[in-house]
């Protein structure tokens, strides 16, 4: 069920219509709000939310990254001792090639 709140102005909010004379005998036959609430929660309990196959898989993989750290400390580690002796080396080819493809992937 959605609620589309548009459109709707300060005035149109909680506000009650007139009701009839009393004199002539008609009465008003809108249910009042504390039961419309109660309808509302009735039909509310019978509706169902199901997820797609999707949003499963997503669900398993966000468990299962979980379980790995968010950095990698011994190639981390690796890295910082190959840059301070001089034996980092960049192959620029590779590099290019990976920011090409980064470029083509952001900007199609």
């Amino acid at each position: 069920m959605s609620v589309d709140f548009n459109g709707i102005g300060p005035g149109q909010v909680n506000t009650q219509k007139p009701t009839a004379d009393k004199s002539s005998g008609a009465q008003n036959t809108q249910p009042t709000a504390p039961e419309q609430a109660k309808t509302q929660a009735q039909g509310a309990r019978g509706e169902n939310v199901n997820l797609s196959s999707q949003a499963k898989d997503l669900k398993q993989l966000e468990q299962k990254l979980g379980n790995y750290p968010e950095m990698d400390d011994a190639r981390i580690e690796q890295i910082r001792t190959a840059l301070e002796d001089g034996s980092y080396k960049i192959d620029a080819e590779k590099l290019a090639q990976k920011m090409l493809e980064m470029d083509e992937s952001i900007f199609g």
